[in-house]
């Protein structure tokens, strides 16, 4: 499958041929996309909320009063959760959220986000992302000129100096490096942008898993 190539300044820079395999699957599967998105949002969830424990509640564990002849529930500590200062009975604690899911799995729903970009016709493929001066302003304009609004930019192994510090003050632009290729940024931008080198990567790395 072809796709153009283009530069920053919009001017056609050739053609790229893309993987079926890994651009070209027409069914996409949700279910997968949902399951990645769904351990990708788990895995970063800090899960430092907490709560004191009786054991750790600094109020008294004196006896509140004799055991009978009160006519009232019978209590041992100022510390049970039924009283105003007391703890809280079955409370949040410290833990990870994150869950496992298998290699292939997360490789496919990968497969299956780049081609819902390509089939979307929101797959952009680039020459390079470079930029001679670090101009947030200039940047800014030259997305406006391509219709980049809201977009997930792969700048190839890594992102230039010059146009990372350009690009990271514009709202709804995100450039990341090949390593930086995920499932939820794809599907959370509107255009997908990749350099050659990027589409290069992606599939040197589905052809290594292939061959394993």
């Amino acid at each position: 499958m072809k796709l153009s190539v283009i530069k920053l300044d919009g001017k056609v820079a050739g053609d790229v041929e893309l993987s079926d395999a890994v651009f070209g699957i027409s069914d996409i599967r949700g279910d997968l996309l949902a399951r990645y998105v769904n351990w990708q949002l788990a895995k970063r969830r800090a899960g430092t909320h907490k709560v004191q424990t009786r054991n750790e509640n600094s109020r008294t564990g004196k006896k509140m009063y004799k055991q009978k002849g009160t006519g009232g529930a019978r209590h041992g500590s100022r510390r049970a959760p039924q009283f105003v200062g007391g703890s809280r009975a079955f409370g949040p604690v410290v833990r990870d959220h994150g869950y496992s899911l298998p290699k292939k799995v997360r490789a496919l729903a990968l497969r299956h986000a780049l081609s819902s970009k390509l089939k979307a016709g929101d797959l952009i493929v680039v020459d390079s992302v470079s930029v001679k001066e670090a101009k947030t302003a200039s940047l800014r304009e030259t997305f406006g000129k391509l219709g980049w609004t809201k977009a997930l930019i792969i700048a190839g192994p890594e992102v230039e100096t010059n146009f990372g510090l350009a690009a990271r003050n514009i709202p709804n632009i995100d450039v990341l490096p090949n390593a930086g290729l995920n499932v939820y940024d794809i599907l959370r931008a509107d255009k997908l942008v990749l350099t050659k080198a990027a589409v290069e990567a992606i599939e040197a790395r589905f052809a290594e898993k292939e061959a394993a």
